[in-house]
């Protein structure tokens, strides 16, 4: 299976932007969709983007279209969050997770996670 480790989160004033990376290890045979999930402090974690890594097509959550643009490097192993017009609403524990299948509750591997803060 897939080992899945992020970075890039940080502190950032509203408006700004960030890029998450997450690097992908592993046996990733069995392994057709990538996402981003985030969780705010006292919520359920929500799915923010997918890709589905045979067709390349994604798919984002309503709060953060046109924001947001997940991406992958097949050469670095790395998949990649662009974030930019940051809200406050936007602060979270941002993690990358795996999926054989493109449906939300397929995901079972998730890295530890990468803090992102947006301050108003």
């Amino acid at each position: 299976q897939v080992q899945l480790v992020e970075s890039g989160g940080g502190s950032v004033q509203a408006g700004g932007s960030l890029r998450l990376s997450c690097v992908v290890s592993g046996d990733r045979s069995s392994t057709g969709c990538i996402a981003w999930f985030r969780q705010a402090p006292g919520k359920e974690r929500e799915g923010v983007a997918l890709k589905a890594t045979p067709s390349g097509k994604t798919a984002y959550t309503d709060s953060v279209k046109g924001r947001f643009t997940i991406s992958l490097d097949n050469a670095k192993n790395t998949v990649f969050l662009e974030m930019t017009s940051l809200k406050p609403e936007d602060t979270g524990m941002y993690y990358c997770g795996a999926a054989d299948l493109c449906y939300w509750y397929r995901f079972d591997i998730f890295g530890q996670g990468t803090q992102v803060t947006v301050s108003s």
